[in-house]
């Protein structure tokens, strides 16, 4: 059975996320009226919200839906756009009294709330949108089965990712990993072969949390021979860790113990001697003194850092950022100082596999896929954030659709809007626009818009004028015990 196809958790449902902690509660259980109640709910929400899924296709088992948006729904994405172009989030809240389920407003609002920390708000209005999506389930479309995929080129199936993932992180961080891993999974098996938001960068840190070992280890075995897993820094490091805790465990015989341990010391020193960039950041992270004989060798020292390819840097990186905390547990920095001795002799000996991994570095690195940097935008991981490149730094992003494919497949248009004079303004007129909103050269005419924006400069300064005026500088108040001052600077 292909990895993709096994769920642990049989139940998984959109609505009521099942949070395993330590209460170890169950979900509740709807009986035959109830959920007949919530279809009935569903059917008359499907069509307040305009959102509906069809069927595209299916063949070989597996079955390709997409979401689509109905005209009175495309008009509200237009307001949508409009309230993006204002960059005022007081148009989204208008908006959304409006079109309280409106899929877009909702992911972008959620950010407002989560940037002024209103977690709590920021939930649920994620929660909310996906109930929106539930709504809108085909009949057929099935969470659990791993068969049914979602074309991340279309701007209507793109919100359902993002909205699970961005679910998924608010899960983590709200102490429920294994939930929070479940979801991973189904947002890979949404699109396995492309992994548009690159779940496999964040599938390791969730299993590790929630200490699915084998999970990870399955995977691994399943997955290097097409997809070269080994090549991604968190899988090297995971896998060996996963190995090393599976050896720590009380119900396994000395002989297992003693394989399980030996495993883990060669996986480790693979995974350094692939990236040597990664110890010092993660001894950094982990305010760890490195040794004076690793931190002095010139193969772990600032070389390796500085020439590593960009793409392997911003990997290193996002693998550093997120999870530096895993190797704090006790017991795990004995075991990396080990193993770090360990590879630096067989550095020292030329082992072969030292070359291999030089020109894999060299020849495999040079230039990360656009699902890697969607991914670190959407992580806001700052270490790995900072080694993104120009093309995608300097592009203006948006929180609804970060980095959208370039192959886009695109349903319906939006309409040009019927001022369109501002595109074509000069420099200096866009300059007095952010200063004077009411300032338009075109519009106006040239005398006329001439005039008014001397009328408007003059208001302007007047107004300065008045507030530096009304400033006020007070003089510090010195306390005259020249002793106690003296005794201070003592």
């Amino acid at each position: 059975m292909p990895f993709v196809c096994w769920w642990e958790c049989a139940h998984l449902c959109v609505r009521a996320c099942v949070c395993v902690c330590s209460s170890g509660a169950e979900p509740p259980v709807r009986d035959a009226e109830s959920r007949g109640e919530l279809c009935v709910t569903m059917s008359l929400s499907l069509l307040l919200l305009g959102i509906s899924m069809s069927l595209v296709e299916s063949k070989d088992g597996i079955q390709c839906f997409t979401f689509e948006h109905n005209r009175d729904y495309q008009q509200v994405q237009f307001k949508f756009l409009d309230a993006v172009e204002s960059m005022d989030p007081n148009n989204f809240v208008v908006l959304l009294q409006l079109n309280p389920y409106h899929i877009d407003s909702l992911l972008q609002l959620s950010d407002v709330c989560r940037i002024q920390e209103d977690q709590e708000t920021a939930r649920d209005l994620i929660e909310r949108a996906l109930y929106s999506f539930e709504c809108a389930f085909h009949p057929v479309f099935s969470l659990t089965s791993g068969t049914c995929r979602l074309d991340y080129c279309r701007p209507e199936n793109r919100a359902f990712y993002l909205v699970l993932f961005k679910h998924m992180i608010f899960l983590e961080k709200r102490g429920c990993p294994r939930t929070a891993l479940e979801y991973c999974k189904l947002i890979l098996s949404l699109d396995p072969d492309n992994d548009p938001l690159c779940m496999l960068l964040i599938f390791d840190f969730l299993c590790l949390r929630c200490r699915e070992y084998t999970t990870l280890i399955r995977l691994y075995e399943e997955w290097e021979v097409h997809r070269n897993l080994s090549q991604l820094p968190n899988f090297s490091f995971s896998v060996a860790l996963s190995y090393y805790h599976l050896s720590q465990q009380e119900d396994i015989s000395p002989v297992e113990n003693q394989q399980l341990k030996q495993k883990s010391n060669v996986l480790l020193q693979n995974a350094l001697i692939m990236f040597p960039g990664a110890l010092m950041p993660l001894l950094d992270l982990c305010t760890v003194q490195p040794d004076a004989v690793v931190s002095s060798h010139a193969f772990f020292g600032p070389s390796s850092q500085i020439g590593q390819p960009p793409a392997l840097l911003e990997l290193v990186s996002l693998y550093v950022g997120r999870c530096h905390s895993l190797w704090k547990e006790a017991g795990l920095m004995l075991w990396l100082e080990e193993n770090v001795r360990k590879g630096l002799k067989r550095v020292d000996s030329q082992d072969p596999y030292l070359e291999d991994c030089q020109n894999k570095r060299k020849q495999r690195y040079q230039s990360a896929p656009r699902n890697i940097h969607r991914h670190v935008l959407m992580s806001e991981i700052k270490e790995a954030t900072a080694t993104l490149p120009l093309e995608v730094t300097t592009q203006p992003g948006m929180g609804f659709d970060p980095l959208p494919p370039l192959d886009s497949i695109v349903s319906y248009i939006r309409p040009e809007r019927q001022n369109m004079g501002a595109s074509n303004e000069s420099t200096l007129s866009l300059f007095f626009r952010s200063l004077l909103p009411n300032f338009n050269l075109q519009v106006s005419g040239f005398a006329r818009a001439g005039r008014e924006l001397n009328q408007e400069v003059n208001r302007l300064m007047v107004a300065m004028r008045d507030m530096l005026a009304n400033i006020q500088f007070r003089e510090p108040q010195w306390e005259n015990n020249h002793e106690r001052d003296e005794e201070e600077w003592d």
